[in-house]
Order: structure tokens, then sequence, then C-alpha cells
């Protein structure tokens, strides 16, 4: 019986020390590339957009005062409580955002594009995205994190390499991956 328990304990350490490993190196991304991006909109001397709140819609994170990143010069959201407070948000879709053509110098967009219903809504966001903003700075949920997962709001898979963008749709009973790819300046 206590061999049951020890080995249970031994895999739920192993699980928790696992998922602080993903969380720590998403955090760890999600800093550099908010720090790449302001740098950027710094050396085209543009603001630098945000897309999707620093706050997101989880009270959690105003209670403890914990943004998930920082609010930029402008922000947009869907939702005003995900940039409640900030002097410059403003309430838009991702797929139609209301400004003119390279009005940023960079636009950072943190675990946005997988909360879109389907791959053409992320085609339009990623378009509308490079169009107001001289670079694009993505950071998209690890498939290694269990919370992304069995996250609900979580319609597509969204994955880097070098300067692509890829998309595979979520729960698709074909077992076809439909995956499409962007090259997208980073910046570099």
């Amino acid at each position: 019986m206590y061999i049951f328990f020890f080995c249970m304990a031994g895999i739920s350490l192993g699980v928790v020390g696992w998922q602080l490993a993903v969380w720590s190196g998403e955090t760890w991304q999600k800093h550099k590339r908010y720090a790449a991006a302001a740098a950027c909109a710094r050396k085209f001397g543009k603001p630098l957009l945000i897309a999707g709140g620093p706050w997101s819609n989880r009270g959690i994170r105003r209670r403890f005062n914990m943004p998930a990143h920082g609010g930029g010069d402008v922000c947009l959201d869907i939702e005003q409580r995900a940039f409640e407070g900030h002097p410059c948000g403003v309430i838009a879709d991702v797929t139609q955002i209301p400004f003119s053509s390279k009005a940023f110098g960079a636009v950072f967009a943190s675990h946005l594009l997988e909360h879109l219903p389907t791959i053409d809504h992320a085609d339009r966001a990623l378009d509308e995205l490079s169009r107001v903003a001289e670079a694009v700075f993505l950071v998209c949920p690890s498939r290694q994190s269990i919370g992304a997962w069995v996250h609900r709001g979580h319609h597509l898979w969204v994955w880097q390499r070098d300067n692509a963008v890829y998309f595979e749709q979520r729960g698709n009973s074909t077992g076809k991956k439909s995956a499409r790819c962007y090259l997208i300046d980073a910046g570099r």
C-alpha cells in the first residue's frame, strides 16, 4: 500500500516539476519577446501595440497585481476588462484593427491566436497585425503545457519555428493537419 502512495507522490511531483519548467520557459519567452518588441518599436520611433490585454479576462491577475506582460503604448482587446486602467485602450477585434497601415513600430501578441475560432480567423488576424506594424512578435502556449490542452477557449494549436508561424485546428476529427505557414518579420 505504501509503495502505491510513494509511486503516486513521485509521479505527481514529476508532473508538477515538468509543468513548472514549461511555465517558466513560457514566461521567459514572453518577457524576452516583449522586450524585443518594445526595442523594435523604439527603433522605428513608433508606438508599441499590445494585441490582447495584459490583464486577460481573469480577475485573479488584477487581485494579485500580476499582469501577464507590459501594456505597451496602445492596448487592443475585445474585452475592456483585459486592459482596464490602460491610458490608451481600444476595444476591437484583432481581425479588423482600426488603425492605419504601419502605424506601429511593433505589435506584441501573447497567447492570442489560439483563442480564435478557425484558421481563417487566425489568417486574417496575422494579416492585420502585419498590416498595422513594422514587426510582429508572437508568444504561444507550449503543447507541453497541460493547461493548453484543457483550456476550453483554445481552438487552434499555434507554434513557431524560426520566422514561420503554423496553425492547426484543434479537435479535427478527420485527422488531417490544417497547418499554414507565414513568414513574419521578427525584428531581427
